[in-house]
């Protein structure tokens, strides 16, 4: 018995009860799994000329820029003082100002790039809080749930669960740590407490959130998935194509104590057409030339609560989301595709980028060549965010219910 629970420890499919009976699976479906392995060796959409790589690059000194200055300069302030006060000021503090950085991305791909997006599914309103379940195809799968997020004003409050060794990355391991992403280890013994500890602190219903999940773990690669299915072939279940056997108990985890406060759950399925791209792609505009995404919204009382039956339900969830993949390999979009969202608009695009784009250069230039004072400030607000970062420390008020009653 103990043997068999620790080859379930060990199981990337962390998966349901093998005697589950599930749906067939059609496995000669077409295999869009492979232009995901193929596509280093197949041609770009949009061929990389010496203006893209260019144009990437100030591209890339703009995101960097845009994100180091307030990490140093809005911080401390917002994440750290404020929070002392009030969990809740400081979060709306923080995705204020990561909203607008945030918002950089779906105008570099949208407008800069001209990738074209395309949203199926369902039209989702505004929802505050809710859990979101998506496939993960590639490194960059999580920027394009931005371009949904903005157009739900949401962007500021997105939350992505991911490794932990993200915070040992100079400036953007930084800003996950103050955005407050979830950073796991991917050990179930070492991640449990720290994944309740995190949705504790989010219990609030006052506190917007949207929660990014990739039930897989990991990007998609072939390798991965032929692994994946001879274990889950040992446990009974069905093999998977087009994406990864679901790990379901962080996902139970995380809906099981957040369900009395979300609107909904989004199951999202991202394909790209013809080849996915790689972070270097999206940064120079040669890939991916469109990226659909499907968009499932699923009512609470539509999800079972049990956990054996959540485990149950995801998996066919990913089944179903298999087989989307393979029709979408067939007919290049996903059905119920349209203009069920609306195009972001240009104006508000260029201006954004402005109005935060210039004060951030108009403060790196006070830092570097004319104030002694922000040198010695963005020296230990460094040092605060290097140490705070590295020991995952984040402050507690001091006087919660007294602040908690002020808010209400």
């Amino acid at each position: 018995m103990e043997s068999a629970e620790a080859a379930k420890e060990e199981s990337p499919v962390d998966s349901p009860d093998p005697s589950l009976s599930l749906c067939d699976h059609n496995k000669k479906s077409i295999l869009y799994a492979s232009k995901a392995s193929d596509g280093k060796k197949e041609k770009t959409h949009r061929p990389l000329t010496p203006f893209r790589m260019l144009r990437g690059v100030l591209c890339c000194i703009v995101l960097v820029l845009t994100t180091l200055v307030p990490l140093l300069f809005l911080a401390p302030p917002a994440f750290i003082f404020l929070r002392l006060l009030s969990v809740q000021w400081s979060r709306r503090a923080t995705s204020f100002f990561l909203a607008g950085w945030l918002s950089l991305w779906p105008f570099f791909f949208e407008k800069i790039n001209q990738t074209k997006v395309v949203f199926a599914g369902h039209k989702v309103p505004y929802d505050n809080r809710v859990l979101i379940s998506c496939n993960h195809r590639t490194e960059v799968d999580w920027m394009y749930i931005w371009n949904l997020a903005i157009r739900k004003g949401k962007v500021g409050y997105c939350k992505y669960a991911v490794k932990s060794s993200v915070r040992n990355a100079p400036i953007f391991g930084w800003a996950f740590w103050v955005f407050e992403f979830l950073m796991l280890d991917r050990k179930w013994e070492v991640d449990s407490p720290v994944i309740e500890s995190y949705l504790e602190s989010f219990k609030d219903p006052a506190d917007p959130i949207w929660l990014v999940i990739f039930p897989e773990g990991t990007d998609f690669t072939e390798q991965k998935r032929d692994r994946g299915n001879l274990l889950a072939k040992e446990n009974g279940l069905p093999e998977l194509v087009n994406v990864l056997q679901p790990r379901t108990r962080g996902f139970v985890t995380c809906l099981s104590r957040l369900r009395p406060s979300l609107d909904a759950v989004y199951d999202l399925t991202i394909g790209y057409k013809d080849r996915c791209p790689s972070f270097t792609n999206n940064l120079f505009g040669t890939d991916p030339a469109e990226v659909h995404i499907h968009i499932n919204r699923i009512h609470l009382e539509d999800v079972p609560e049990s956990e054996e039956e959540l485990s149950e339900w995801l998996y066919k969830i990913f089944l179903e989301k298999d087989q989307m993949l393979s029709g979408f390999s067939r007919n290049g979009y996903f059905p119920n595709s349209g203009k069920i969202e609306e195009t972001l608009s240009t104006t508000k695009c260029i201006w954004n980028c402005v109005a935060y784009t210039v004060p951030c250069l108009l403060v790196l230039y006070n830092v570097l060549f004319v104030s002694t004072w922000l040198k010695v400030y963005a020296a230990i607000s460094f040092v605060t965010l290097v140490i705070g970062t590295y020991l995952g420390y984040r402050p507690s008020p001091i006087f919660p219910r007294m602040w908690a009653k002020k808010l209400e």
